[in-house]
């Protein structure tokens, strides 16, 4: 089975007093239309910060300062194996630009649950809804 390693960035309105985090609708694929945090494929040389921001550089048009891990989510999809590192980030600058997703929204604790997760995603989900506000 082919193995992808990716980085995830769970972008959070305050480092410090977090209430809202920052969830895209995917515009392509295989599983277009489910919800996931943006990011994507680490590549040869990067490190996973590296990787992360320019991710989002190129998804969001969006400079992120990257926090703390969360967890490394291991997850069997039919077709790959992946591997998920997530972590905390802040805007530094930008306006958070959809390039590439269907569709984006603010959550809160309360209305996290609200979107259809991605399978690989949601073995984060229990983990962040404990840090929110």
């Amino acid at each position: 089975m082919k193995a992808i390693q990716v980085v995830a960035a769970v972008i959070c309105d305050h480092e410090e007093q977090k209430e809202k985090i920052f969830a895209t609708q995917r515009g392509y694929g295989d599983f277009k239309g489910g919800w996931e945090f943006p990011g994507g494929k680490v590549e040869a040389g990067e490190t996973l910060e590296e990787a992360l921001k320019r991710e989002i550089r190129e998804e969001l048009d969006t400079e992120i300062h990257v926090g703390e891990l969360i967890d490394t989510v291991e997850y069997d999809y039919p077709r790959f194996h992946l591997t998920m590192h997530c972590f905390w980030c802040t805007v530094k600058s930008g306006d958070l630009h959809l390039k590439e997703h269907e569709a984006a929204k603010w959550l809160t604790k309360d209305t996290i649950d609200s979107v259809e997760w991605l399978p690989a995603d949601i073995g984060i989900i229990k983990q962040i809804k404990q840090k929110l506000k």
